[in-house]
């Protein structure tokens, strides 16, 4: 794998606030959402630990390092570059490509609340709460919101996709736990296989230019839409 050599001295404050960004702590809701893998496990697609790690893996590198991750590599740049105009158009593809009602919804919630929590953090930073207003104008999905967060907390590009898989895969592996239901160890198994998994599938985000970006998982998307009538389940998606 060719990943770009890690920033020299990334300084406390912004090591610490990127790994606040990534922490399933964060006030966004990250935890209520299965993105589909709770209606994979009603099929019967997904039954064992096993199958859960194959599948998320299968998911960071055919959704997330296909479509989130670029798109939020793309997002950095054009927030650095105070191209709000591009940030804006990044996010108008983000809800497109969402698939389903309920992925949708989902993207624009966290969107909305990593924005709330934004403002709050950044209360008496006037040049940043105009970015934050110009965020907040558009209608955020999550990543281009993410992006924003990361750029004013001084994360470069390589160290922002690699927290925002990680908090990805952490809400993922907790979705698991509780719907298979699985225990902590195993858990810990599975998120121990996909952080292994994070770095190609950012090299690989980091790679793709606009024409590479691309959101086709049509399984998951039959799966996110009959979850939005599945009879009883535990999450929002």
């Amino acid at each position: 794998m060719n990943l770009p050599p890690p920033t020299a001295g990334l300084p406390a404050a912004s090591l610490l606030r990127l790994i606040w960004l990534a922490s399933p702590a964060l006030p966004v809701g990250g935890f209520s959402y299965s993105e589909g893998l709770e209606a994979a496990i009603d099929a019967g697609l997904v039954k064992a630990e096993r199958e859960v790690a194959d599948w998320l893996v299968e998911q960071l590198h055919l959704s997330q390092a296909r479509a989130d991750l670029p798109a939020l590599a793309q997002a950095l740049e054009a927030w650095r570059d105070g191209r709000p105009d591009r940030a804006e158009a990044l996010n108008a593809w983000v809800l497109h490509t969402r698939e389903s009602s309920e992925l949708r919804l989902q993207t624009e919630q966290m969107g909305r609340s990593l924005t709330e929590w934004l403002r709050n953090q950044y209360a008496d930073a006037p040049d940043a709460l105009a970015q934050i207003e110009a965020l907040a104008a558009m209608g955020p999905g999550y990543p281009v919101a993410f992006a924003l967060a990361c750029v004013l907390a001084g994360a470069p590009a390589l160290e922002a996709l690699m927290a925002y898989a990680f908090g990805w895969s952490e809400n993922m592996v907790q979705a698991a736990i509780k719907a298979v239901p699985l225990g902590q160890s195993a858990g810990q198994r599975i998120l121990a296989r996909l952080a292994g998994e994070i770095p190609a599938a950012v090299a690989h985000a980091l790679a793709v230019d606009d024409d590479g970006r691309q959101s086709f998982s049509p399984m998951l998307a039959i799966l996110s839409a009959r979850h939005e009538v599945q009879y009883s389940r535990l999450f929002r998606s």
